[in-house]
């Protein structure tokens, strides 16, 4: 699964994809349209660069962890893809519903400088 993120550690997209598939198609095609600071995982170093041309300077995340762990949408022995999909959503659906995400405190003058940019 990869995910996009903000400063607030929302969740702005993500995609579900099999485990061969390069970082460097779902990262353009997640980041479409979106600027500033991108908070991704395991990332290659050309991606990166390719994302800093872009204007999108990139960040660890913990999403994913919290995701696993605490939403624990991991799970090794699911009967059906339905079953599957299901626990995932639902894992998602809870994050979003935390009331402290992983997040960077950025001032409103510099979120203004930002959104300007």
């Amino acid at each position: 699964m990869h995910l996009i993120i903000n400063e607030k550690g929302e969740i702005l997209a993500f995609q579900l994809t099999p485990g061969n598939v390069a970082d460097v198609s779902v990262a353009e095609t997640l980041s479409k349209g979106i600027f500033g600071k991108l908070f991704k995982g395991y990332i290659s170093a050309d991606l990166a660069k390719r994302l800093l041309n872009q204007g999108l300077e990139l960040f660890i995340e913990t999403v994913n962890d919290q995701l696993k762990n605490i939403a624990q949408i991991e799970h090794t022995r699911h009967r059906s893809p339905g079953n599957f999909l299901v626990n995932l959503l639902s894992g998602i659906v809870a994050y979003t519903h935390r009331p402290k995400k992983p997040s960077i405190n950025i001032l409103e003058q510099d979120r203004m400088l930002l959104m300007a940019a």
